[in-house]
């Protein structure tokens, strides 16, 4: 409960590279995710080099933290697990991706959510950048690091917007 409890996005990090161990805890984590059907559509892009983590802000405006990150998760959607006629995939992936960035905290690692789907031409630029098949939709960037700073947890607990049994 912990790591829920003291989630926070991480912008800033040391140097320092994250062992290949605490990498695949983290994937592990992910794919523990719930999914519709137990489709399990995600599938996962593990980007350590510093040049395509850094052309990544060429297409996504708010992506400055991977210049200094030691890894960055590409979680992507594969279109032909989805077997219902909604788009299902959308909520594994953010189960997902909450996943992963849980188990961050849990490691001491920092990490930080940058959505990807649904922008267009996020999508389409992260495509054409990282050759992904058109079966597969990028969903989120996490950036990850060693913090060089601690955000302090807030309360974000809202009794005024749980509502029994009607509205």
């Amino acid at each position: 409960m912990d790591a829920i409890m003291n989630r926070r996005s991480v912008r800033q990090y040391r140097k320092g590279a994250i062992p290949e161990a605490d990498i695949e805890l983290m994937l592990k984590a992910a794919m523990r995710a719930p999914s519709a059907g137990n489709e399990q559509p995600w599938e996962f892009l593990v980007i350590k080099d510093q040049d395509k983590r850094a052309a990544i802000l060429n297409w996504h405006g708010h992506a400055q933290m991977l210049l200094d990150a030691s890894h960055a998760i590409i979680v992507c959607g594969d279109l032909q697990k989805n077997r219902f006629p909604w788009d299902f995939w959308v909520q594994d992936c953010s189960a997902a991706t909450q996943n992963l960035l849980i188990k961050a905290v849990d490691l001491g690692i920092g990490a930080v959510w940058l959505g990807v789907y649904p922008d267009p031409g996020r999508v389409k630029a992260c495509q054409e950048q990282f050759g992904l098949p058109e079966n597969i939709i990028p969903f989120s960037v996490i950036s990850l690091g060693y913090p060089a700073e601690e955000p302090q947890p807030i309360d974000t607990y809202k009794p005024e917007r749980i509502h029994y049994e009607t509205w």
